[in-house]
């Protein structure tokens, strides 16, 4: 099994879900998550807080990283699968999709 990387974005929303429409959200995300754990296949998630600065030569610190596009990475989630085909059918059903957001799967390089 390899493991894969599940980068959730989305844009940044300015207005706070009511904290019933926060708890079904986490539900959902618990559901999902759980699904994969049920299956062997998860293996780490986190979710990412708003505040982001970029680092680049020569010291240059910037807001970030998606400022501009008013784009943010939610979080992630680190699951194990066979290949890239099943890393993908996994991703189907993340919540994050269903808001209009996207999610990158990547390979995890074992060095």
């Amino acid at each position: 099994m390899k493991e894969f990387m599940m980068i959730f974005r989305s844009e940044e929303r300015v207005e706070r879900p009511t904290p019933e429409a926060m708890q079904a959200q986490v539900k959902v995300w618990q559901d999902w998550i759980g699904g994969i754990a049920a299956q062997d296949k998860f293996v780490a998630t986190n979710a990412l807080g708003t505040e982001a600065k970029v680092v680049r030569a020569n010291n240059m610190i910037t807001d970030g990283p998606y400022m501009e596009l008013k784009e943010m990475v939610g979080g992630y989630i680190i699951v194990k699968a066979k290949d890239m085909e099943e890393a993908l059918r996994l991703s189907e059903a993340c919540p994050t999709i269903e808001y209009g957001g996207s999610v990158e799967v990547r390979d995890v390089m074992v060095f």
